[in-house]
């Protein structure tokens, strides 16, 4: 039987994109946040469109869970499409320091055409937007250096669009997260699902459990370097080799779980998402 196809846009995200496409008229710089453990599944098709001529400031945060190597390739290859991006661990404060003066630079050269164009300058009015818990709204705490807006390992907690002032020359706008109206790829949505990036109804646990054993035993193969050894093995004494995810579930199931799929899968998934099997990419730029 095959499996439904991964689809989420929950009423509230449908409604938020709208004002955010609305308010971005009023924006001057974007902070794109991407999950660095997918940095190309989070990106949304519209942003480019949205952003337009504006400053944008890319960042991928939870680089707490890749290695350093992966964000070193990451770094470089985005520097070769022609942005720098900055690494952010908004649960613990890493780089957001630099993230804030990358803000602040963007700002400046905003104040910097109005007052070529003979206009005074203003506050800077920045937008933070990404999918579905990315880690945004953690990461404007962190600007803040205080509690805010409220923040949560699941998607959808922020549902409506908020100004927030941080200094007398920055003002941030929160806005919940978006995705496409339709994810047409099915690879990609996998991985949101994996990392919890989209909201758990839209998916099955045991069909997402599966796809995480196989995404894992091919970036092994393919740049075992790049990875903890054998992630699986290490964590539940269970071999990976020569066997598919499905296979692999059931089989964790019989020797872990009583023979519950279910709860086997949810496991696996709950695991990989606390990082209790290690800093572990699920994607990688490799040309």
């Amino acid at each position: 039987m095959t499996s439904p196809r991964i689809q989420w846009y929950p009423g509230h995200i449908a409604k938020a994109e709208k004002q955010l496409v609305e308010q971005l008229k009023k924006v001057d710089v974007v902070l794109e946040v991407r999950d660095a453990r997918i940095p190309l599944a989070t990106h949304h098709p519209r942003v480019n469109h949205w952003v337009g001529s504006k400053e944008r400031v890319l960042v991928l945060n939870r680089m707490d869970m890749i290695p350093a190597s992966v964000k070193q390739a990451w770094m470089k290859w985005f520097v070769e499409q022609g942005s720098q991006p900055y690494f952010t661990n908004a649960n613990h404060g890493q780089g957001v320091a630099d993230l804030a003066q990358a803000t602040h630079t963007a700002g400046d050269q905003m104040n910097q055409r109005r007052r070529d164009r003979g206009m005074l300058p203003r506050p800077v009015r920045a937008v933070v937007i990404g999918f579905p818990n990315v880690g945004k709204s953690a990461l404007i705490n962190r600007l803040l250096n205080r509690r805010v807006v409220d923040s949560a390992r699941r998607p959808g907690v922020t549902r409506q669009l908020r100004w927030i002032r941080i200094s007398d020359q920055l003002e941030l706008l929160d806005a919940p997260g978006v995705l496409p109206a339709q994810l047409d790829d099915q690879d990609a949505a996998l991985k949101l699902a994996i990392c919890d990036d989209i909201g758990e109804a839209a998916y099955d646990n045991q069909r997402v459990a599966a796809a995480l054993v196989d995404m894992l035993n091919r970036i092994q193969a393919q740049a075992p370097e790049m990875m903890p050894v054998q992630p699986l093995t290490s964590r539940y004494g269970v071999d990976t080799d020569s066997i598919s995810g499905e296979l692999y579930l059931a089989t964790l199931a019989e020797q872990r779980f009583n023979g519950d799929i279910e709860r086997a899968a949810r496991q696996l998934l709950n695991d990989f998402r606390k990082g209790l099997m290690g800093a572990i990419p699920l994607e990688l730029p490799l040309s």
